[in-house]
């Protein structure tokens, strides 16, 4: 699996995750959703990606996205 697949599943995991726990303890867990969407966003525009550097550092192979 690539780089890029493995951030696209943590991202959407991650807002599943949120909506999740929004429905059943807190509203205030939309704002995990809103910071995961807001990072998707800055790393379109810029190519900096926390979670892809921090793959690499651990030997993830880069490759096609699809």
């Amino acid at each position: 699996m690539s780089i890029d697949r493995i951030v696209m599943a943590f991202a959407g995991s991650m807002v599943l995750l949120s909506v999740t726990l929004a429905h059943f303890f807190s509203p205030w867990w939309m704002l995990l959703a809103a910071f995961v969407g807001f990072n998707l966003i800055q790393s379109s525009f810029t190519g900096f990606c926390p979670l892809a550097m921090a793959l690499k550092h651990f030997g993830v192979k880069p490759g096609p996205a699809f």
